[in-house]
């Protein structure tokens, strides 16, 4: 299954990290993956066989990568035990493909997606989260008469498509309703959600809390996001994962990427509009206004519910997500996901 078009527009308007990518069955790399070759002297900095390791971000640059982008700017890879390379995805590249043709180590991804990989026969492991909530919301105009999941029965409500988060959030929002795919009217619109709400194609879209609905109130139209779930959804959102083989051929490397993420994320949170301004050097025509905005409602995402940033994974929600993919028929079985979470981050 693939999935493209996350971002609206490529210069600074910013679609959620979610929703980024296509999913491809991502098969066993090598036992230490193409990417992680030794490098010289001179690249690594002082050993002479010290590991270059690649981390996949999933899709062009953006500001939702903002951790991503201070830990590099600001030396926080340093202690990884590698020289660590950041590789953005081309527009039409699989969210997987890269990691499983060994050309990348870690990759950020969903974690329902990752597990849909791994019912294909992947060995991808999620080391450490990236979000704590997933981002996927039912969106309606302030004045939509819509205002709980019930309300969409005998609605229309569009989808980019029937797969990915959005579709899986949708899911999510029906079942939380006691409703069907027969009692609403599934628009596949693509990524035209602002066009789609506001000719009245739809009654309500399926977006991203950090890209969608931000969007929307930039260009002025008044939003409510109506939660998919009454709790935690069973679904787990952005993971930092890598496979089984790399995990196991560089169990410390894998470890210290993860703290060094958080320690990035955590910068973030801590000084948005730095991160921006280092994101600029990034992500080529960044809008100001824009990128903070959509930083601000994606700090919402890195951080626990206390505030907090850390890295932990929760085995009971991984499971709870299982059931419900095949239930929905996501996937063939269900997938048994204590290989495919490993809690690696110190915090």
């Amino acid at each position: 299954m693939h999935r493209r078009a996350l971002f609206a527009l490529a210069g600074g308007t910013l679609a959620a990290l979610a929703g980024c990518a296509g999913t491809g069955a991502a098969t066993g790399s090598a036992s230490a993956s193409a990417s992680s070759s030794a490098a010289s002297p001179s690249a690594a900095g002082s050993t002479s066989a010290a590991l270059t390791t690649t981390i996949g971000l999933t899709y062009i640059p953006n500001v939702q990568f903002a951790p991503f982008y201070v830990a590099e700017t600001k030396g926080l890879f340093a202690g990884v035990g590698a020289t660590v390379k950041l590789r953005h995805h081309g527009t039409s590249e699989g969210l997987f493909n890269a990691i499983a043709a060994g050309q990348e180590d870690f990759v950020i991804a969903g974690g329902d997606e990752m597990l849909q990989a791994r019912a294909s026969g992947s060995d991808l492991v999620a080391i450490a989260a990236y979000y704590h909530s997933y981002p996927v919301a039912i969106l309606v105009k302030d004045a939509s008469p819509i205002t709980t999941l019930a309300d969409l029965k005998g609605r229309k409500l569009g989808v980019p498509g029937r797969y990915g988060e959005s579709w899986f959030g949708a899911l999510v929002a029906l079942k939380t309703a006691g409703l069907t795919e027969k009692d609403v009217t599934i628009v596949e619109i693509g990524y035209t959600q602002q066009a789609a709400l506001g000719t009245g194609k739809v009654d309500a879209v399926v977006g991203f809390v950090n890209n969608d609905q931000v969007q929307f109130e930039l260009a002025g139209t008044k939003m409510r996001a109506i939660a998919i779930a009454d709790g935690i959804p069973p679904l787990v959102p952005i993971v930092l994962a890598t496979t089984r083989a790399y995990l196991t051929a560089h169990p410390d490397v894998a470890a210290k990427v993860a703290d060094a993420m958080l320690a990035g994320v955590e910068q973030v949170v801590a000084d948005p509009a730095g991160a921006v301004t280092t994101s600029a050097s990034y992500v080529p025509s960044l809008k100001q206004k824009a990128a903070r905005a959509t930083l601000d409602a994606t700090v919402k995402l890195w951080t626990t519910g206390s505030g907090g940033v850390s890295g932990k994974l929760d085995a009971a929600q991984w499971a709870q997500m299982a059931t419900f993919l095949h239930e929905a028929g996501i996937t063939d079985t269900v997938v048994d996901t204590a290989p495919a979470v490993s809690n690696v981050a110190s915090r």
